[in-house]
């Protein structure tokens, strides 16, 4: 299984972006992202579980909205109004992960590489 993420950037405040990850190999019941901000650990954003699930992160609800294309087997991630808090890289997994560990990094296998994401003020 490999993960690919790409269509980081950098943005101004307010803009937009869309990630993408593309997955090779088997298919899981959760798609998520993950963040890792300078010096923070990495965070939890959002997740699609059972191909039409979605749950998010509450800093990011009514901004940024998950959806996988299961025909190319591909992970995005939509994110409008970002703010510089938004900043980091943004790393997509998998993984058959039971709903109440969905949130929790530690609880996936399968990781892409990561892709930077920079919001300017």
């Amino acid at each position: 299984v490999q993960l690919q993420a790409f269509g980081g950037g950098l943005v101004q405040a307010g803009g937009s972006l869309r990630l993408s990850c593309v997955a090779s190999g088997r298919t899981f019941r959760s798609y998520g992202w993950f963040r890792q901000a300078p010096g923070k650990e990495r965070e939890f954003v959002a997740v699609i579980r059972d191909r039409t699930r979605r749950y998010y992160t509450d800093s990011v609800k009514g901004r940024f909205t998950i959806s996988r294309d299961n025909a190319k087997n591909t992970l995005y991630l939509e994110m409008n109004n970002l703010k510089p808090e938004d900043t980091a890289v943004y790393y997509c997994a998998a993984g058959d992960v039971i709903l109440s560990y969905v949130s929790a990094s530690e609880a996936y296998h399968h990781w892409g590489q990561g892709t930077l994401v920079t919001v300017s003020s």
